[in-house]
């Protein structure tokens, strides 16, 4: 898990990756109340002298409180801390100004930091007092109070694909967010995404809680492709590799799909594509699951016959990979004639391969599609009746968006 906090100054790394999920922990801007002798607006500073009678000399220490007086929004796991200048720290407490329960902390061996040992509380006032002196044992105190973030200030972020995982190349980078993102502009711009092929890579917001990341044309096979989330010298990733290139296109005209492989044709395989009443999408897709079976009901797709009966109810359709989240798959097809096959088009909108029932036959047109391909693999359908444009969030349809308009529809493109 990558938990980053954002400042005005941007958003801060601060722990590590585990299985593909961004954390992001957003707060409102840390903010420096004006203090007793500063002027108004000016952050007071977070450095502390001892308040000594006139006729003492002053102490050399310095202290400085991390994040500084009157910080609020302030994340959980920081940064919080305690570090000291020309001096040793002698004693630190951090206290919740509510219940008066202190916060364990730890002092450096060599006396120049301290930093609590835990995650602090949401939405809790945290007062911290730090003492040092220098080395002739003048002393000095410095006093913070902050706050920490509010769990209507947290959001968490899924990045997709997962680290170590191998894709097809139209496999794009998916960011999606629980919440609502306003600044875009900011998140996005401590996120960056980079290819080995050196292909340029742009982000574009597809709506406020999704923001995706591809190059012009699909990715090179045998690349790697590297997200990072980086700040102030911390560094997080997340890496996956292209495997070789597949691209399978249906004909609904045809009613013929042709795989090409690395450029060159595999395999022609006779299907059954959407019919006249429910034609398939037009337009490039990407594979997002495998399931080796799937129930397949029409009133999950608002499919439904008069007396209130889902058109269809499949209970294992075998071999199923989805296209689009609207319930476009690519998929065995064990109930239809042999026949319809590179015949007719019959289906509610999905792709039909010849299969079995229980697909178990791996000499099937659909056992052997299902074989060959993996996550992120690219089918595109043409000449389909299909009039609706596809939307690039209707799954992982992003190619379809023309690269002029991607770039251009980001808040930093």
């Amino acid at each position: 898990m990558i938990t980053l906090f954002t400042r005005r100054t941007g958003l801060v790394a601060t722990t590590g990756v585990l299985g593909g999920v961004l954390a992001i922990t957003a707060l409102g801007g840390t903010s420096n109340a004006a203090t007793g002798g500063n002027d108004a607006g000016t952050p007071p500073t977070p450095q502390a002298r001892a308040s000594q009678p006139g006729t003492q000399e002053a102490s050399d220490v310095r202290i400085e409180i991390t994040p500084g007086q009157g910080a609020y929004n302030v994340g959980i796991d920081g940064p919080v801390g305690v570090a000291v200048g020309k001096g040793k720290l002698t004693k630190v407490t951090m206290t919740a100004v509510a219940t008066g329960a202190e916060v364990p902390g730890t002092l450096a061996a060599d006396g120049t930091s301290w930093k609590p040992n835990g995650r602090l509380e949401r939405a809790t006032k945290y007062q911290i007092t730090a003492e040092a002196e220098d080395a002739k044992g003048r002393s000095a105190t410095g006093n913070a109070t902050i706050t920490t973030v509010s769990p209507a200030n947290d959001f968490i972020g899924h990045v997709s694909p997962a680290d170590g995982s191998t894709v097809g190349v139209g496999m794009p980078v998916t960011v999606t967010f629980d919440k609502a993102i306003d600044d875009k502009a900011t998140v996005e711009s401590e996120i960056q995404v980079s290819s080995s092929s050196g292909q340029q890579v742009v982000g574009h917001w597809l709506n406020d809680h999704r923001l995706d990341f591809r190059p012009e044309k699909y990715w090179k096979s045998g690349s790697t492709v590297t997200v990072t989330l980086s700040r102030d010298g911390i560094q997080k990733t997340v890496t996956f590799k292209i495997g070789r290139s597949q691209i399978s296109t249906v004909d609904a005209k045809t009613k013929q799909m042709t795989v090409v492989r690395d450029g060159k044709t595999i395999k022609t395989i006779p299907i059954s594509s959407g019919s006249p009443e429910h034609p398939t999408y037009n337009g490039q897709m990407v594979i997002s699951e495998k399931f080796a079976h799937v129930h397949m009901n029409g009133a999950s797709v608002g499919l439904t016959e008069k007396d209130g009966k889902p058109s269809y109810d499949i209970k294992a359709v075998p071999h199923a990979m989805r296209l689009t989240d609207s319930g476009t798959f690519i998929h065995g097809n064990y109930w239809a004639a042999d026949s319809i096959f590179g015949k007719v088009n019959t289906s509610h909108g999905c792709v039909g391969l010849k299969d079995v029932r229980g697909g178990d036959d791996g000499k099937q047109p659909a056992a052997w599609f299902f074989d060959q391909s993996m996550l992120g693999d690219v089918v595109v359908v043409k000449n389909s009746d299909d009039n609706t444009k596809l939307a690039p969030d209707n799954g992982l349809s992003d190619w379809n968006m023309p690269w002029q308009q991607w770039v251009a529809g980001g808040p930093t493109g």
